[in-house]
């Protein structure tokens, strides 16, 4: 009798339940609630989540912006503001639609750090004499917060933001981080401020003296000997894409009011976000240091030499 209830166990255990009978068509097994509920969950595409397709948009005005840069201020400065200004409105699609991701987040950061740097790159090649100031701007945007995002992940865990400072930590990253206000505020200035100074290079003589200045008594004749106040560039340069070339094609293309009210006005605030890029750079640094002193601890490790 053992053997044959032990035959029967086993066929009924092979014979596929109710909820795992093969469906009419012969196409599969049918899928219980809950199945249903984990494929449905697994089929989202987050590559295509609302606040991840803003960011692509982002991405498609920031090259555009990039194409236009070289010599047409207007629409560049256009299409440069409204990518940085989406920045701002992928978050709040992230927080109605609760798609907010780690890829999100990662994408926005990035697009930040790149349009910035690429409008930096701009400007030191328009002035020269600028370039290890743009330089060292970039860096310092780079190493903070490649830092601060990897002290981030390796002390805080892969579910901490790191957007989430403790305030014990650091009160100045706390507020630029736990108020939306606050960190719009200073982002948008601090980019208004390159702005600002892009705009400048096609009007100012203050800052690029290359410009050509038609002379007041002269139209026909500029402050440079022997050069007319509007020559064709292949007169002056051999290729018409030189440094040269695109400078004297940017001379005097707009008015500097406006631009200089700009960058006076935003200018307190970049010198303050460039502040926050230190502080930031500190405290991860340290962060970090205080995490390798807790592990060499933990694994008996001194910094004594061994004899």
């Amino acid at each position: 009798m053992s053997g044959v209830r032990t035959r029967r166990q086993a066929a009924e255990a092979s014979s596929p339940s109710p909820q795992e009978k093969r469906l009419p068509n012969g196409n599969g097994k049918a899928l219980s609630p809950n199945t249903r509920e984990e494929r449905s969950e697994d089929s989202e595409n987050v590559f295509l989540f609302y606040p991840n397709l803003i960011g692509y948009s982002r991405i498609v005005l920031a090259l555009a912006s990039l194409y236009y840069m070289p010599l047409h201020p207007r629409t560049c400065s256009l299409l440069y503001s409204v990518s940085c200004l989406l920045d701002a409105l992928d978050g709040v699609a992230a927080r109605h639609f609760n798609q907010s991701t780690k890829f999100g987040a990662v994408l926005d950061m990035v697009t930040d750090r790149c349009t910035t740097a690429c409008l930096l790159v701009f400007l030191s090649s328009a002035w020269p004499r600028w370039a290890l100031l743009f330089q060292g701007l970039i860096s310092l945007d780079l190493a903070s917060h490649y830092i601060h995002m990897y002290a981030t992940l390796v002390m805080g865990g892969t579910d901490q933001s790191h957007k989430k400072v403790d305030e014990t930590r650091s009160w100045i990253l706390n507020l630029y981080y736990s108020n939306n206000k606050v960190l719009f505020v200073f982002c948008a200035l601090n980019e208004l401020f390159f702005i600002a100074l892009y705009l400048l290079s096609f009007s100012s003589p203050i800052l690029s003296p290359s410009l050509l200045q038609p002379l007041p008594n002269n139209p026909g004749q500029s402050t440079q000997p022997g050069n007319p106040a509007h020559p064709i560039a292949s007169m002056l340069f051999a290729s018409p894409y030189s440094a040269g070339a695109l400078e004297m094609q940017r001379a005097n293309k707009m008015d500097s009011f406006w631009p200089w009210v700009i960058a006076g006005v935003s200018f307190p605030i970049m010198a303050g976000k460039q502040i926050i890029n230190v502080v930031q750079l500190v405290k991860a640094s340290r962060w970090l240091a205080e995490g390798d002193v807790e592990n060499r601890r933990a694994l008996g490790i001194t910094g004594r030499k061994r004899g």
